[in-house]
Order: structure tokens, then C-alpha cells, then sequence
């Protein structure tokens, strides 16, 4: 081999490890992502304010001792709790951060759990892009589903991701990965009339939340919540050919909750009047 054929293709070796590098950026196989996710996957199990149980999801994706969620819920919690899937168990002090208009909070986790962290990915994710769930859908802990993303939508005024995966109560605040581990959003509704119409908030509006602050107790929070002034709630909702109406103490935050859910993928009306 002449010298100069031998130095082109050391040229053409050298530009392929440059420009395919073995194993970056990778899909992973559902296998090998769910065994790579799963440290950083937890179950919040949360007691409100009037004593209801019940269970959400969160991710370790930005420090070691904080979790995101979806904030609605946590919004009216006495306690929560966050168990992993190696079985430790670990009492959630509070809310760091919370955008209640984006359904996302950031919760303090009593100590660190080391090298559990999922990596955030911040680019927009593509249409059709094939997306893993994990979560606790109707109390299953850890529970994996995969789907596509159907759409970008916007959603009150904001990105949202459109999502083919089921998900069910107790998805909640679960983390949507991409096909390399990477956590792309959080999940927080789904349409009640549709079959697998699931929507997430992307990590791009994860940046807003502030992650140094102190956080806030959940004693604190409903202190906060009791203090509000009284609000009168009419709800008028518009079936075929009926109205219905209701009036409701704006300070029973759990009863707008569940009549909140239960309108989800409904057309309604609500009607706010405070003082006058």
C-alpha cells in the first residue's frame, strides 16, 4: 500500500469514528431503556388535605433529591411519599416549585438517592417519535407502555405533547422517555371520551421552575390554600340538550378537583365571582 493510499484511509477511518460513533445517541431496545429508567421512576403516594389516598408518578431528572410531577397531584396533599422500585421508601418535604397553569412541581425529597438521576432532554421531539411511559397506572407500580407522538398541540395557550400511549389515573406526573432514555416530558391528562389521547407537558417548560428554593411544607401549602378568599364556582355543563348548574365554596379545593377531572374531555363552562 503506497503512502499516500495508506493515509487516506487512516482519513476515511478517522471520519468514521468521528461521524458514527459507536453507540451515541442509540435507540435502546424497550429492555434495555426500561432497566436504564427504572432507578429514577417513583410512586408518590399522597394523602390530601380531607384524608382520600391515593397515588401519582414522578422522575428524578434534575438533582438527586428533587422529583417532578405534575403539580395537580400534589396540590392538596397532607403527606407524600415517594417508593422506588428497589423497594426504598422516602417521605417528600414539600414543594420546591410549582406552575399550576403548566401542571408541573418540583418536590423535595428528604435525602438524596444517588446515581438514579434520568437524563432531560430539552430538544422538541418530533411527530411520530416513538415514546415509553413509566408509572403506576390504576396502582400498578412501575408499569411500562410505549406509543407514539400524535401531535403537538396547544393547549390553553400552551405546547403540548399529544400522546398514543395509555395511560391511566396513577400516570400522573409520570416521566414520557424517548427511544434513548431520555426524559421528554411529564405526563398530566387524558381526554375521557377518547381511547389512548394522552397529553404531557414538555421539558422545555421545565426550565421555568426554580430548582434552588426552599421548600415549602404541605402544612404551609394548606395554610396558604385556607386563606384564600372565598370564591363562588357556577358550573354550567352542556350535554344535548340540558344545562346543569352548581354552586360550590371555593375553599373545598378537593370538590373543584374532582368535578375538575370529572369534566375533562367535556365542553363546560366555569364561571369564577370573587368578592362581588
Amino acid at each position: 500500500m503506497s503512502v499516500k493510499l495508506h493515509r487516506a484511509f487512516e482519513l476515511v477511518l478517522m471520519v468514521s469514528f468521528v461521524v458514527f460513533p459507536v453507540g451515541l445517541h442509540a435507540a435502546l431496545t424497550p429492555e434495555k431503556l426500561y432497566q436504564r429508567v427504572l432507578p429514577s421512576v417513583m410512586t408518590l403516594e399522597v394523602e390530601s388535605q380531607s384524608g382520600e389516598k391515593f397515588v401519582g408518578s414522578a422522575v428524578l431528572a434534575l438533582a438527586d433529591d428533587v422529583a417532578i410531577t405534575a403539580w395537580h397531584v400534589v396540590a392538596n396533599a397532607r403527606t407524600v411519599w415517594a417508593v422506588f422500585a428497589d423497594g426504598q421508601r422516602m417521605k417528600v418535604i414539600g414543594c420546591i416549585h410549582q406552575d399550576a397553569l403548566r401542571d408541573l412541581a418540583l418536590l423535595k425529597l428528604e435525602r438524596p438517592r444517588s446515581h438514579a438521576r434520568a437524563t432531560l432532554c430539552r430538544e422538541l421531539q418530533a411527530v411520530a417519535a416513538r415514546i415509553y411511559v413509566v408509572g403506576t397506572p390504576k396502582g400498578y407500580a412501575f408499569s411500562i407502555s410505549d406509543g407514539l407522538i400524535s401531535q403537538i398541540q396547544t393547549v390553553d395557550g400552551f405546547r403540548e405533547y399529544q400522546l398514543s400511549c395509555p395511560i391511566s389515573p396513577g400516570n400522573s406526573g409520570s416521566p414520557i422517555f424517548n427511544q434513548r432514555g431520555e426524559v421528554i416530558g411529564i405526563a398530566s391528562w387524558t381526554k375521557s371520551d377518547a381511547q389512548n389521547m394522552s397529553f404531557a407537558i414538555p421539558t422545555q417548560d421545565f426550565i421555568r421552575l426554580n430548582i434552588s428554593g426552599e421548600p415549602t411544607t404541605w402544612e404551609q401549602l394548606a395554610a396558604t390554600n385556607s386563606s384564600a378568599p372565598p370564591i363562588k364556582l357556577i358550573k354550567i355543563r352542556h350535554g344535548q340538550d340540558t344545562e346543569h348548574e352548581e354552586t360550590a365554596d371555593g375553599r373545598s379545593f378537593a370538590a373543584f378537583q374532582k368535578w375538575y377531572y370529572d369534566s375533562i374531555g367535556k365542553f363546560v363552562t366555569v364561571v369564577v365571582q370573587e368578592e362581588g
